[in-house]
Parts: structure tokens; sequence; C-alpha cells
């Protein structure tokens, strides 16, 4: 029996007048549609007036999930896989389901389409004939600072997701590493009716959007770091001023936050490299 075929299809991440006539058709052609996100895919379907089965697969699926629906390909059935919006593959499961198939010898066809990252570099004005895609940063701790360090000395633009609600607090750290005047653009809900893109210092953005909180899906582009130049270095207080200022906040119950602030305001330093000297 033939082997069916996993097409990897890029889907509209808002406005759905950008799904393309290739990606129309293969909706049509395909036996299954596996999705990140049901709801969104079935409106999707439901615009263009699509029938198809549609079954869950997100990031907290279990691996037999995967082989189930691997195994309907290898049967001689056509899937497709989408994410909740954008291309699979980026900052969603589908790498996992496309090195499964690979590693069973099912085929794996990309069908293009739009994703924020690319959408936010080409309105951007940086440089892009050579990028770095960081994703989501994570939300804390040594991992978030060293992965801010190597933003702030990588001399290639670099393109970041971020939830609105954390958004701001990832410009002040990057003030804080790159310094305020490295430039940057703030790219809110893409292709969307509400769609912005703002650009200036990180310094700016960042007060611009502490007066302003944004709304929708984020992507920050960051300037690469000027020839020559170096991370900003946050001068080191006293190891044991800090270890007792930790420790009586601390000891009054005083929130990670709370303590972060403080920190910075006593010793003169940023918010950002208080948190380091937190989980270090």
């Amino acid at each position: 029996m033939k082997r069916g075929t996993l097409y990897m299809l890029g889907t509209p991440i808002g406005h759905l007048g950008d799904f393309s006539f290739r990606g129309l058709d293969v909706l049509r052609q395909v036996a299954v549609v596996a999705a990140e996100d049901t709801r969104r895919t079935r409106r999707l379907l439901g615009h263009y007036e699509v029938a198809r089965e549609v079954v869950s697969l997100h990031a907290h699926s279990r691996p037999e999930v995967i082989e189930r629906l691997l195994d309907r390909v290898e049967g001689g059935a056509d899937v497709a896989y989408v994410t909740d919006a954008g291309t699979p593959g980026i900052s969603d499961p589908g790498a996992a389901v496309a090195a499964r198939a690979h590693e069973r010898g099912i085929p794996v066809v990309p069908i293009p389409g739009p994703a924020a990252v690319i959408a936010a570099l080409a309105a951007a004005g940086l440089p892009a004939d050579r990028f770095v895609f960081a994703g989501f940063l994570p939300k804390k701790g040594t991992s978030r600072a060293a992965l801010l360090e190597r933003i702030a000395a990588e001399p290639w633009t670099t393109v970041c997701y971020e939830a609105p609600s954390r958004t701001v607090a990832l410009l002040e750290d990057l003030a804080a590493c790159c310094g305020r005047d490295r430039t940057a653009v703030v790219a809110r809900e893409l292709t969307k009716i509400h769609e912005e893109v703002r650009r200036g210092t990180v310094g700016d953005l960042a007060q611009y959007y502490v007066e302003h909180p944004p709304r929708g899906e984020v992507t920050v582009v960051i300037g690469g770091a000027p020839r020559g130049s170096a991370p900003v270095a946050a001068a080191e207080p006293e190891q044991v001023e800090v270890l007792e200022l930790v420790a009586a906040m601390r000891a009054d119950g005083s929130a990670p936050s709370a303590i972060a602030k403080e920190l910075a305001q006593r010793l003169g330093i940023s918010r950002h490299d208080a948190y380091r000297l937190l989980t270090r």
C-alpha cells in the first residue's frame, strides 16, 4: 500500500486573506488535519467551507498521539499538520512531528505560509541578511540572563516572541544588557486590525509600553551589536552587602520581584542585574 504524505501547512497569523491557494488545495485534499488549536483551525476550515476531520496534536500530547497519526499516514492517508497560526515547526510541536515522520520514512512536504518572525523582519528595517531567532525567552533565572547577554553581544539582528504582559520586562532587560540606545522594533498584532509596528531605542520603547500596555501577539526585533561594542556591564556590589539585603528582605516575606526592585534602588543597578544576583 502506498504511504500517504505529511504536509506541514502554513496558515495565516491573522488576516485570512494571507492563506495561499496551494494551502487551500492541500486542505481540500487531505483526509485529516492535525491541529495545535482545534478551535482556531475549525474556524479557518469554516471560513473556506472545507469539511475535514480535525484531531488535536499540541505540545502536551503524548508520544502515542503522534504515532497514531503517523500510522494513518503509513496506511495511505494524507495528513496536514497546522499550528494555531503561522508556519509549523516555529515555537510549536511541529518539529517533533516532522522528525518522527522522517524516522519512519514518511514523506514530509512543506507548504509555505506566513510567520510572524519573517513578517516582523520585513517591516523592521533592520539587517536581515543574517538573523537569529530566539523564540520565547525563559521567564526568569540564569537561563534568561545568559540568553539576554548573548543577544546583547550578537552582531546580527535577533527576533524574539513575547507575551504582552511580559513585553515591558523584556524591553527593560534588553535596555539593561544592550544599552538603552540599541535600536529595536516592537511588531504587535501583525496582519490584524490593530496591527502596530513601532521602532525606536529599547529604552524609549520600554517607556512607551509602560504608558501604553501592549495587547495581542508581540514580536520584538533587536538590532545587532555595533562593531567593536561590548555588552553593558553592571558594577559588581560587595557580595556581603547583597547577601545581607536579600536575607533581610526574604525574612520579611518579600516577593522576588519586590526584592529585585529594592536591590536595584539601593545598589544603583538595573532590575535585570538585581534578578541575576538573586538567581546566582
